[in-house]
């Protein structure tokens, strides 16, 4: 019996997600894992690294304006983006009845603004912490709140 039936856990950061699930015996396996093509690209390498120029009718000077927005925090919003979409789906579909986000400050941030009125009400949890390099046989001790250890035959 699970602390909370059906949960999902979604371990993410800006560049990668996995969706972990709990076995009968309450080992965690990763489901699936989706990575992003270019928010660990470096900001130069996403757009022009050097800002614009703006020309005031004024004078004959020319000053450089700074971008709207960095490249790189754009891509990984709209990679946090597409993981909400991803938990927004499998939560119309009904593939789960709880929900655990564990990501950094600001992805759990932006992922918790952009979920459906359906999966957020499904949130059971959150933990802001990078636990994406850690093994799935490795997680259960950072969400012992929510999930039990590990049930081993004898």
């Amino acid at each position: 019996m699970q602390k909370h039936p059906n949960l999902l856990i979604v371990v993410a950061d800006g560049e990668h997600a996995r969706f972990v699930r709990a076995a009968p015996d309450h080992a965690l396996n990763t489901e699936s894992a989706v990575d992003s093509a270019s928010a660990h690209k470096r900001s130069s390498e996403l757009g022009s690294d050097r800002p614009g120029a703006a020309f005031h009718s004024d004078s004959t000077a020319h000053h450089g304006v700074a971008p709207r927005q960095d490249p790189q925090a754009l891509e990984k919003r709209k990679f946090a983006h597409l993981v909400a979409a991803m938990v927004n789906a499998e939560a119309a579909a009904g593939s789960f009845e709880t929900l655990l986000l564990v990501a950094p400050a600001h992805a759990l941030a932006e992922l918790r603004e952009t979920l459906s009125a359906d999966a957020a009400g499904r949130v059971v949890g959150t933990l802001a912490k990078d636990l994406m390099k850690t093994p799935d046989h490795e997680l259960q001790p950072h969400l012992k709140e929510w999930v039990f250890p590990v049930a081993r035959a004898r």
